[in-house]
């Protein structure tokens, strides 16, 4: 009985120490092979292309940033041309930038991040939970941990006439993913967990509306894309703009419809590659001089955005509408977001604030062409793999977990058996020394 608690205790051990050594080295990227060896603009963009080549892309628009300027742009469409200047939709993107429209509101003191949100809404209030609504603040709905749990995702609306007022949609969102409620509650402990919340940003939607007096869209166009020179981004599609819009695809390589969204905030930023350019360079100083915020907001405020509010496993994932993917040097890290939808949108930003350095990835008819590259660029920048590409390395990782401890398995009971044939054999020999002849 010893010796199998002995060989079992040896098993646990041996398993945990190759449990450690696997998630190091996930997180360190020895399992995985990006698809090029440089993220040098050129050599990156020559790669991409050959990628797009080899697997389906309808359209597809990105810029690789070097020192806070365009390095590289490359364009892609099955059909219809693409430009810089071509409109995507961004899905889930769109709340990097909405996030600055309410930092913008917060510097205009029209709000404060830590005032709980019911005391600015008058057309609509978060119904009654079994935990403190008064601890859902602007600051816990931009890092999604106010303790909602709605988990939208929006489908949104083929037509324009079935979208819902923004009420009806926090009240019961008809759009919702396919196996959630639609509703959005406090349905844990607020600052408790962090929980992504497309809700939480539809409920901001409203703030900003209540406290400017203005549509939501209307806001950002006045106050952030306006002054940033930003023509091209809008969060409801106006005639001027249709004619530039990229053209939809599934999958399958067939033409996917244009769905229309009342949750603006969270999933219904149209833009483009260049004005998202100069969002980029927002964040960084620039190479004549220019000011990080570019004096239309404040450099205080857009570094609170990328400061961690959350951490997972010791790691930093949120700030204020900004994903963290990676901790770089100078207490910084690699920040941005991404956005995917059905049909087919998948969208991708990465800022290095400490080099100016990133990539701008937008396309439509792959589920996540533009997280996997913008991953890699970041893998290629840093030698780490960032939350995402974990993410997405985690089946890798169970395999290689479980091969391992399927291997020690058979090495200590191979390693049991042997010993005990071995004291089996020596004890034999002993018992034929000592035994006497007749």
């Amino acid at each position: 009985m010893k010796r199998i608690i002995k060989y079992l205790f040896t098993f646990v051990l041996i398993a945990v120490l190759w449990c450690i050594v696997v998630l190091f080295g996930t997180l360190n990227g020895w399992w995985h092979k990006p698809f090029t060896k440089s993220n040098d603009p050129e050599l990156f963009a020559v790669a991409v292309n050959q990628k797009i080549e080899k697997e389906f892309v309808g359209n597809f628009a990105m810029s690789i940033m070097k020192g806070g300027i365009v390095g590289k742009e490359l364009f892609y469409s099955k059909n219809k041309k693409v430009d810089k200047n071509t409109i995507f939709q961004v899905a889930s993107l769109s709340k990097f930038v909405s996030a600055v429209g309410v930092m913008k509101l917060v510097e205009m003191g029209k709000i404060n991040l830590d005032t709980p949100v019911s005391h600015y809404l008058k057309r609509w209030q978060l119904p009654p939970s079994d935990f403190d609504n008064e601890q859902v603040t602007v600051r816990r709905l931009l890092s999604h941990t106010a303790g909602l749990t709605d988990g939208l995702g929006y489908n949104g609306f083929e037509n324009r006439d079935s979208i819902q007022t923004i009420e009806a949609s926090l009240t019961k969102a008809t759009d919702a993913d396919t196996g959630l409620s639609g509703e959005v509650k406090v349905g844990i402990e607020p600052n408790s967990k962090w929980k992504y919340s497309g809700g939480g940003f539809t409920l901001l939607q409203l703030l900003v509306e209540e406290t400017s007096g203005q549509s939501f869209n209307d806001f950002m166009k006045l106050n952030v894309f306006q002054p940033l020179n930003m023509t091209s981004s809008t969060y409801i599609l106006n005639d001027s703009l249709t004619n530039r819009l990229c053209e939809f695809y599934n999958s399958n390589n067939t033409a996917a419809p244009h769905f229309y969204y009342t949750s603006l905030a969270a999933t219904s930023l149209y833009t483009s590659l260049a004005d998202l350019e100069i969002f980029f360079q927002l964040f960084v100083k620039g190479n004549n001089g220019e000011l990080i915020g570019r004096g239309q907001i404040s450099p205080e405020s857009l570094t609170l955005m990328r400061k961690s509010h959350w951490d997972e496993m010791g790691e930093a994932i949120y700030g204020l509408g900004t994903m963290l993917y990676i901790d770089i040097e100078n207490d910084e890290n690699i920040f941005g977001h991404d956005g995917k939808s059905t049909p087919p949108i998948n969208t991708a930003i990465r800022i290095n604030p400490n080099t100016g350095d990133g990539i701008i990835v937008l396309e439509t008819g792959n589920l996540d062409l533009a997280t996997r590259l913008a991953s890699d660029w970041v893998f290629l920048e840093t030698g780490k793999t960032d939350t995402l590409l974990f993410t997405m390395l985690l089946g890798t990782m169970t395999k290689i977990i479980l091969i391992g401890l399927i291997v020690i398995s058979i090495l200590i009971f191979g390693l049991g058996i042997w010993r005990k044939k071995r004291k089996t054999t020596a004890n034999k020999l002993a018992f034929k020394r000592h035994e006497v002849p007749n």
